[in-house]
Protein backbone atom coordinates (compact mmCIF):
# COMPACT_ATOMS: atom_id res chain seq x y z
CA UNK A 1 0.00 0.00 0.00
CA UNK A 2 0.54 3.54 -0.39
CA UNK A 3 1.85 5.89 2.28
CA UNK A 4 0.68 9.44 1.85
CA UNK A 5 1.78 11.94 4.71
CA UNK A 6 -0.22 14.32 6.34
CA UNK A 7 0.76 18.37 6.18
CA UNK A 8 -1.51 19.38 9.30
CA UNK A 9 -0.72 22.85 7.95
CA UNK A 10 -1.84 22.48 4.04
CA UNK A 11 -5.63 24.53 5.39
CA UNK A 12 -3.89 27.33 6.98
CA UNK A 13 -1.80 27.78 3.88
CA UNK A 14 -4.45 27.55 1.47
CA UNK A 15 -6.15 30.23 3.16
CA UNK A 16 -3.83 32.46 2.70
CA UNK A 17 -5.15 32.49 -1.19
CA UNK A 18 -8.71 33.14 -0.43
CA UNK A 19 -11.75 32.33 0.75
CA UNK A 20 -11.88 28.59 1.94
CA UNK A 21 -14.30 27.80 4.93
CA UNK A 22 -14.91 24.51 5.77
CA UNK A 23 -16.19 25.26 9.06
CA UNK A 24 -19.31 24.48 8.25
CA UNK A 25 -18.88 21.77 6.13
CA UNK A 26 -20.22 18.58 7.35
CA UNK A 27 -19.20 16.71 3.77
CA UNK A 28 -23.31 15.32 2.69
CA UNK A 29 -22.09 15.98 -0.96
CA UNK A 30 -25.25 18.54 -2.13
CA UNK A 31 -21.76 20.17 -4.40
CA UNK A 32 -20.88 17.48 -6.30
CA UNK A 33 -24.73 16.10 -6.95
CA UNK A 34 -25.45 19.34 -8.57
CA UNK A 35 -22.80 19.80 -10.47
CA UNK A 36 -23.25 19.58 -14.00
CA UNK A 37 -19.23 18.93 -14.58
CA UNK A 38 -18.28 16.74 -11.71
CA UNK A 39 -18.39 12.74 -12.38
CA UNK A 40 -16.63 9.84 -10.78
CA UNK A 41 -13.26 10.77 -12.26
CA UNK A 42 -13.57 14.36 -11.45
CA UNK A 43 -16.00 14.65 -8.27
CA UNK A 44 -15.50 17.76 -7.45
CA UNK A 45 -15.62 20.23 -4.95
CA UNK A 46 -16.04 17.38 -2.24
CA UNK A 47 -13.41 15.54 -2.90
CA UNK A 48 -10.83 18.43 -3.10
CA UNK A 49 -11.99 19.63 0.03
CA UNK A 50 -11.47 16.46 1.88
CA UNK A 51 -7.78 16.36 0.44
CA UNK A 52 -7.42 20.26 2.49
CA UNK A 53 -9.43 18.51 5.71
CA UNK A 54 -6.77 15.66 5.92
CA UNK A 55 -3.98 17.49 4.94
CA UNK A 56 -3.03 15.60 1.80
CA UNK A 57 -1.21 17.76 -0.11
CA UNK A 58 0.48 15.46 -2.54
CA UNK A 59 -3.28 14.70 -3.61
CA UNK A 60 -3.73 18.24 -3.66
CA UNK A 61 -1.23 19.07 -6.00
CA UNK A 62 -2.12 15.85 -7.90
CA UNK A 63 -5.65 16.46 -8.47
CA UNK A 64 -6.99 18.22 -11.82
CA UNK A 65 -10.26 18.78 -10.17
CA UNK A 66 -9.79 21.95 -9.56
CA UNK A 67 -8.95 23.25 -12.92
CA UNK A 68 -12.08 21.34 -14.28
CA UNK A 69 -14.63 23.46 -12.46
CA UNK A 70 -15.88 26.43 -14.49
CA UNK A 71 -17.51 28.24 -11.18
CA UNK A 72 -21.03 28.25 -12.24
CA UNK A 73 -21.79 28.94 -8.80
CA UNK A 74 -24.67 26.00 -8.32
CA UNK A 75 -22.43 24.13 -6.18
CA UNK A 76 -22.28 27.21 -3.36
CA UNK A 77 -26.33 28.45 -3.96
CA UNK A 78 -27.07 24.79 -3.18
CA UNK A 79 -24.76 24.50 0.08
CA UNK A 80 -27.19 23.63 3.00
CA UNK A 81 -24.34 24.93 4.89
CA UNK A 82 -23.18 27.95 2.93
CA UNK A 83 -19.70 27.27 2.96
CA UNK A 84 -19.18 28.69 -0.65
CA UNK A 85 -17.76 25.50 -2.13
CA UNK A 86 -17.37 27.31 -5.54
CA UNK A 87 -15.05 29.84 -4.27
CA UNK A 88 -12.83 27.31 -2.41
CA UNK A 89 -12.13 26.15 -5.63
CA UNK A 90 -11.31 29.60 -7.10
CA UNK A 91 -9.16 29.57 -4.23
CA UNK A 92 -7.77 26.33 -4.62
CA UNK A 93 -6.79 27.42 -8.30
CA UNK A 94 -4.79 30.25 -6.88
CA UNK A 95 -2.98 27.88 -4.22
CA UNK A 96 -1.63 25.50 -7.86
CA UNK A 97 -0.95 28.16 -9.94
CA UNK A 98 1.17 29.23 -6.97
CA UNK A 99 2.65 25.26 -6.14
CA UNK A 100 3.70 25.22 -10.35
CA UNK A 101 5.30 28.40 -10.88
CA UNK A 102 8.94 27.14 -9.80
CA UNK A 103 10.05 30.72 -9.44
CA UNK A 104 7.80 31.23 -6.30
CA UNK A 105 6.85 34.89 -7.24
CA UNK A 106 3.25 33.66 -7.45
CA UNK A 107 3.04 32.86 -3.82
CA UNK A 108 3.96 36.57 -3.08
CA UNK A 109 1.98 37.89 -5.33
CA UNK A 110 -1.25 36.09 -4.88
CA UNK A 111 -0.49 36.32 -0.93
CA UNK A 112 0.70 40.25 -0.85
CA UNK A 113 -0.88 43.52 -2.31
CA UNK A 114 2.31 44.94 -1.98
CA UNK A 115 4.32 42.45 -3.97
CA UNK A 116 1.40 42.40 -6.79
CA UNK A 117 2.07 46.27 -6.60
CA UNK A 118 5.32 46.56 -6.32
CA UNK A 119 5.86 44.19 -9.30
CA UNK A 120 3.76 46.31 -11.78
CA UNK A 121 5.55 49.39 -10.63
CA UNK A 122 9.10 47.87 -10.65
CA UNK A 123 8.36 46.74 -14.36
CA UNK A 124 6.54 49.84 -15.43
CA UNK A 125 9.37 52.18 -14.72
CA UNK A 126 11.53 49.79 -16.35
CA UNK A 127 9.49 49.45 -19.27
CA UNK A 128 9.58 53.89 -18.97
CA UNK A 129 13.45 53.68 -18.65
CA UNK A 130 13.70 51.57 -21.66
CA UNK A 131 11.28 54.07 -23.89
CA UNK A 132 13.52 57.35 -22.19
CA UNK A 133 16.64 55.98 -23.61
CA UNK A 134 15.48 54.13 -26.83
CA UNK A 135 13.02 56.18 -28.32
CA UNK A 136 13.21 57.88 -31.65
CA UNK A 137 12.89 61.73 -32.05
CA UNK A 138 9.90 64.31 -31.31
CA UNK A 139 8.49 65.13 -34.15
CA UNK A 140 5.90 67.92 -33.37
CA UNK A 141 4.83 68.88 -37.55
CA UNK A 142 3.01 65.85 -37.72
CA UNK A 143 2.55 62.63 -36.24
CA UNK A 144 5.16 60.36 -37.05
CA UNK A 145 4.79 57.47 -34.19
CA UNK A 146 7.07 54.93 -36.60
CA UNK A 147 9.98 57.60 -35.69
CA UNK A 148 9.27 57.91 -31.87
CA UNK A 149 8.95 54.29 -31.61
CA UNK A 150 10.49 52.46 -34.56
CA UNK A 151 8.55 49.83 -35.32
CA UNK A 152 11.58 47.16 -36.18
CA UNK A 153 12.52 47.98 -32.53
CA UNK A 154 9.58 47.60 -31.16
CA UNK A 155 9.14 44.34 -32.70
CA UNK A 156 11.84 42.82 -31.85
CA UNK A 157 11.49 43.68 -28.17
CA UNK A 158 7.74 42.16 -28.44
CA UNK A 159 9.16 38.86 -29.73
CA UNK A 160 12.27 38.84 -26.66
CA UNK A 161 9.33 39.59 -24.07
CA UNK A 162 7.07 36.73 -26.17
CA UNK A 163 9.90 34.53 -25.74
CA UNK A 164 10.48 34.53 -22.16
CA UNK A 165 6.82 34.66 -20.97
CA UNK A 166 6.83 31.67 -23.05
CA UNK A 167 8.83 30.02 -21.20
CA UNK A 168 7.89 30.46 -17.57
CA UNK A 169 4.65 29.91 -18.53
CA UNK A 170 5.13 26.51 -20.95
CA UNK A 171 7.79 25.85 -17.79
CA UNK A 172 4.70 26.63 -15.54
CA UNK A 173 2.13 24.14 -16.99
CA UNK A 174 5.20 21.42 -17.06
CA UNK A 175 5.04 21.49 -13.45
CA UNK A 176 1.43 20.94 -13.49
CA UNK A 177 1.69 17.85 -15.81
CA UNK A 178 4.72 16.34 -13.40
CA UNK A 179 2.79 16.84 -10.56
CA UNK A 180 -0.95 15.51 -12.02
CA UNK A 181 0.63 12.73 -14.47
CA UNK A 182 3.94 11.33 -12.70
CA UNK A 183 4.98 12.93 -9.10
CA UNK A 184 1.17 12.23 -7.53
CA UNK A 185 -0.84 9.37 -7.25
CA UNK A 186 -3.52 11.04 -8.94
CA UNK A 187 -1.94 9.44 -11.70
CA UNK A 188 -3.40 6.17 -10.39
CA UNK A 189 -6.54 4.55 -10.74
CA UNK A 190 -9.23 6.67 -8.34
CA UNK A 191 -9.49 5.81 -5.06
CA UNK A 192 -11.98 2.67 -5.96
CA UNK A 193 -13.95 2.52 -9.10
CA UNK A 194 -16.59 0.03 -9.61
CA UNK A 195 -17.73 -1.84 -12.92
CA UNK A 196 -19.92 -5.00 -14.03
CA UNK A 197 -18.26 -7.63 -15.44
CA UNK A 198 -20.32 -10.48 -18.10
CA UNK A 199 -20.65 -12.44 -15.10
CA UNK A 200 -22.34 -9.58 -13.14
CA UNK A 201 -19.41 -10.07 -10.22
CA UNK A 202 -18.48 -5.86 -9.35
CA UNK A 203 -14.58 -5.64 -9.43
CA UNK A 204 -12.37 -2.73 -7.41
CA UNK A 205 -9.04 -1.20 -9.08
CA UNK A 206 -7.14 0.05 -5.85
CA UNK A 207 -5.12 3.24 -6.22
CA UNK A 208 -1.80 0.93 -6.12
CA UNK A 209 -2.87 0.27 -9.52
CA UNK A 210 -0.68 2.86 -11.49
CA UNK A 211 -2.38 3.57 -14.82
CA UNK A 212 0.11 3.20 -17.80
CA UNK A 213 -0.38 5.43 -20.15
CA UNK A 214 0.61 5.10 -23.88
CA UNK A 215 2.54 7.32 -25.80
CA UNK A 216 0.28 7.67 -28.25
CA UNK A 217 -2.96 8.90 -26.33
CA UNK A 218 -0.89 12.24 -25.43
CA UNK A 219 -1.17 12.51 -29.19
CA UNK A 220 -4.22 11.39 -30.53
CA UNK A 221 -5.89 13.28 -27.74
CA UNK A 222 -4.04 16.45 -28.63
CA UNK A 223 -7.32 18.07 -30.36
CA UNK A 224 -8.52 18.17 -26.95
CA UNK A 225 -6.17 20.29 -25.58
CA UNK A 226 -6.69 22.59 -28.73
CA UNK A 227 -10.38 22.65 -29.25
CA UNK A 228 -10.87 23.29 -25.30
CA UNK A 229 -8.29 26.42 -25.17
CA UNK A 230 -9.88 27.71 -28.46
CA UNK A 231 -13.63 27.47 -27.48
CA UNK A 232 -13.38 26.70 -23.90
CA UNK A 233 -16.31 25.04 -24.43
CA UNK A 234 -17.06 23.31 -20.66
CA UNK A 235 -18.67 26.74 -20.19
CA UNK A 236 -21.47 25.54 -22.01
CA UNK A 237 -22.31 22.48 -19.92
CA UNK A 238 -21.73 24.46 -16.55
CA UNK A 239 -25.20 25.02 -15.72
CA UNK A 240 -25.91 25.93 -19.69
CA UNK A 241 -24.55 29.36 -19.26
CA UNK A 242 -24.36 30.27 -23.13
CA UNK A 243 -24.28 34.18 -22.01
CA UNK A 244 -21.00 33.54 -20.00
CA UNK A 245 -19.59 31.41 -22.34
CA UNK A 246 -20.12 33.91 -24.85
CA UNK A 247 -18.98 36.88 -23.36
CA UNK A 248 -15.66 34.52 -22.50
CA UNK A 249 -15.16 33.35 -26.20
CA UNK A 250 -15.39 37.06 -27.11
CA UNK A 251 -12.68 38.19 -24.76
CA UNK A 252 -10.28 35.72 -24.90
CA UNK A 253 -10.57 35.98 -29.08
CA UNK A 254 -9.89 39.60 -28.53
CA UNK A 255 -6.84 39.14 -26.36
CA UNK A 256 -5.41 36.65 -28.87
CA UNK A 257 -6.26 38.44 -31.75
CA UNK A 258 -4.84 41.54 -30.48
CA UNK A 259 -1.40 39.21 -28.87
CA UNK A 260 -1.33 37.89 -32.42
CA UNK A 261 -1.62 41.91 -34.28
CA UNK A 262 1.16 43.22 -32.03
CA UNK A 263 3.58 39.97 -32.19
CA UNK A 264 3.46 38.68 -34.93
CA UNK A 265 1.93 41.30 -37.73
CA UNK A 266 3.31 44.82 -35.38
CA UNK A 267 5.19 46.05 -38.85
CA UNK A 268 1.86 45.56 -40.65
CA UNK A 269 -0.32 46.88 -38.07
CA UNK A 270 1.69 49.94 -36.37
CA UNK A 271 2.19 51.86 -39.57
CA UNK A 272 1.97 55.74 -39.44
CA UNK A 273 -0.61 55.20 -42.89
CA UNK A 274 -4.20 56.19 -42.58
CA UNK A 275 -5.93 53.57 -44.21
CA UNK A 276 -9.47 53.29 -44.79
CA UNK A 277 -12.44 52.14 -43.07
CA UNK A 278 -12.86 48.90 -44.87
CA UNK A 279 -8.98 48.20 -44.53
CA UNK A 280 -8.24 44.76 -43.11
CA UNK A 281 -5.68 46.68 -39.84
CA UNK A 282 -8.12 49.13 -39.17
CA UNK A 283 -11.63 46.58 -38.66
CA UNK A 284 -9.27 43.71 -36.82
CA UNK A 285 -8.00 45.80 -34.38
CA UNK A 286 -11.83 47.59 -33.75
CA UNK A 287 -12.90 44.23 -33.58
CA UNK A 288 -10.21 43.24 -30.72
CA UNK A 289 -10.41 46.87 -29.02
CA UNK A 290 -14.34 46.43 -28.69
CA UNK A 291 -14.36 43.06 -27.42
CA UNK A 292 -11.73 43.97 -24.97
CA UNK A 293 -13.70 46.75 -23.56
CA UNK A 294 -17.11 45.45 -23.31
CA UNK A 295 -15.42 42.47 -21.71
CA UNK A 296 -13.54 44.24 -19.19
CA UNK A 297 -16.24 46.88 -18.13
CA UNK A 298 -18.81 43.84 -17.97
CA UNK A 299 -16.42 42.14 -15.75
CA UNK A 300 -15.59 44.73 -13.31
CA UNK A 301 -19.21 45.93 -13.11
CA UNK A 302 -20.11 42.77 -12.10
CA UNK A 303 -17.52 42.48 -9.19
CA UNK A 304 -18.82 45.51 -8.10
CA UNK A 305 -22.64 44.78 -8.35
CA UNK A 306 -21.85 41.45 -6.68
CA UNK A 307 -25.17 40.19 -8.08
CA UNK A 308 -23.92 36.81 -8.99
CA UNK A 309 -22.07 34.18 -7.22
CA UNK A 310 -19.04 34.21 -8.97
CA UNK A 311 -18.58 37.79 -8.19
CA UNK A 312 -19.20 37.48 -4.15
CA UNK A 313 -15.79 36.92 -3.16
CA UNK A 314 -13.73 38.62 -5.78
CA UNK A 315 -9.93 38.19 -4.24
CA UNK A 316 -7.13 41.62 -5.05
CA UNK A 317 -5.68 39.33 -7.66
CA UNK A 318 -9.06 38.50 -9.73
CA UNK A 319 -9.10 42.63 -10.22
CA UNK A 320 -6.15 43.61 -11.08
CA UNK A 321 -5.67 41.39 -14.30
CA UNK A 322 -9.04 43.02 -15.97
CA UNK A 323 -8.18 46.45 -14.39
CA UNK A 324 -4.83 46.34 -15.74
CA UNK A 325 -6.53 45.14 -19.63
CA UNK A 326 -8.85 47.96 -19.61
CA UNK A 327 -6.23 50.39 -18.66
CA UNK A 328 -4.10 49.02 -22.01
CA UNK A 329 -7.43 48.60 -23.74
CA UNK A 330 -8.27 52.42 -23.04
CA UNK A 331 -4.55 54.09 -23.50
CA UNK A 332 -4.64 52.13 -26.99
CA UNK A 333 -7.53 53.57 -27.99
CA UNK A 334 -6.54 56.91 -26.98
CA UNK A 335 -3.47 56.47 -29.07
CA UNK A 336 -5.48 55.97 -32.21
CA UNK A 337 -7.54 59.03 -31.63
CA UNK A 338 -4.67 61.43 -30.89
CA UNK A 339 -3.08 59.55 -33.77
CA UNK A 340 -6.23 60.61 -36.24
CA UNK A 341 -6.25 63.95 -34.24
CA UNK A 342 -3.23 64.55 -35.80
CA UNK A 343 -2.15 65.46 -32.16
CA UNK A 344 1.87 64.22 -32.34
CA UNK A 345 3.01 64.84 -28.65
CA UNK A 346 -0.21 63.65 -27.32
CA UNK A 347 0.25 60.51 -29.28
CA UNK A 348 3.49 59.50 -28.36
CA UNK A 349 2.87 60.00 -24.49
CA UNK A 350 0.28 58.29 -24.40
CA UNK A 351 1.91 55.21 -26.54
CA UNK A 352 4.56 55.41 -24.02
CA UNK A 353 1.67 55.03 -21.26
CA UNK A 354 0.16 52.55 -23.27
CA UNK A 355 3.48 50.33 -23.34
CA UNK A 356 4.26 50.63 -19.53
CA UNK A 357 0.85 49.34 -18.78
CA UNK A 358 0.45 46.93 -21.38
CA UNK A 359 4.41 45.14 -20.53
CA UNK A 360 3.59 45.52 -16.48
CA UNK A 361 0.62 43.24 -17.28
CA UNK A 362 2.09 41.05 -19.52
CA UNK A 363 5.24 40.14 -17.38
CA UNK A 364 3.04 40.19 -13.98
CA UNK A 365 0.09 38.58 -15.42
CA UNK A 366 0.79 36.03 -17.88
CA UNK A 367 3.18 33.40 -16.32
CA UNK A 368 2.20 34.06 -12.67
CA UNK A 369 -1.27 35.35 -11.71
CA UNK A 370 -4.59 34.92 -13.49
CA UNK A 371 -4.05 35.13 -17.05
CA UNK A 372 -2.16 31.56 -16.67
CA UNK A 373 -5.62 30.05 -15.76
CA UNK A 374 -6.44 30.51 -19.52
CA UNK A 375 -4.09 27.39 -20.28
CA UNK A 376 -4.22 25.44 -16.80
CA UNK A 377 -7.99 24.76 -17.43
CA UNK A 378 -7.56 23.37 -21.24
CA UNK A 379 -4.53 21.67 -19.89
CA UNK A 380 -6.30 19.87 -17.34
CA UNK A 381 -9.17 18.78 -19.67
CA UNK A 382 -6.50 17.10 -21.79
CA UNK A 383 -4.45 15.42 -19.42
CA UNK A 384 -7.76 14.01 -17.45
CA UNK A 385 -8.98 12.72 -20.90
CA UNK A 386 -5.36 11.16 -21.13
CA UNK A 387 -6.09 9.18 -17.90
CA UNK A 388 -9.88 8.28 -18.58
CA UNK A 389 -8.42 6.53 -22.35
CA UNK A 390 -6.13 5.15 -20.63
CA UNK A 391 -8.03 3.66 -17.56
CA UNK A 392 -10.71 2.48 -19.90
CA UNK A 393 -8.31 0.62 -22.27
CA UNK A 394 -6.80 -1.10 -18.58
CA UNK A 395 -10.49 -2.04 -17.23
CA UNK A 396 -10.47 -5.75 -16.91
CA UNK A 397 -12.62 -7.22 -19.85
CA UNK A 398 -16.32 -6.64 -20.04
CA UNK A 399 -16.36 -4.15 -17.31
CA UNK A 400 -18.00 -0.74 -17.42
CA UNK A 401 -16.87 2.19 -16.09
CA UNK A 402 -19.34 4.72 -14.49
CA UNK A 403 -18.90 8.30 -16.29
CA UNK A 404 -15.15 7.50 -17.18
Amino acid sequence: MTTIKSDPTLLAEVRKYGDFDTNACYQCGSCTVICDLASDSASFPRRTIRYILFGLKKLLLGSLDPWLCYFCGDCSTTCPRETEPGEAMMTLRRYLTAQYDWTGLSAKLYKSRAWELGALFVVGMFMASLIWFFHGPLVTERVELNTFAPVHMVHTFDLILFGVLAFFLLTNAFRMYWFTMHQSNSARIPDVIRGIKKDGFGFTMHQDEKIRIPLHLFITEAWTLIWNFITQKLFLKCANNMGRWLKHFLLVSGYVLMLFLVVGLLVWFQTDNIYPIYHPQRWLGYYATAVLLFGTVEILIGRIRKREQIHKFSDFSDWMFPVLLLLTTVTGILVHIFRYMGLPLATYYMYAVHLIIAVAMLVVEVPFGKWAHMLYRPLAVYLQAVKERALQQQAPEGAVLDNV
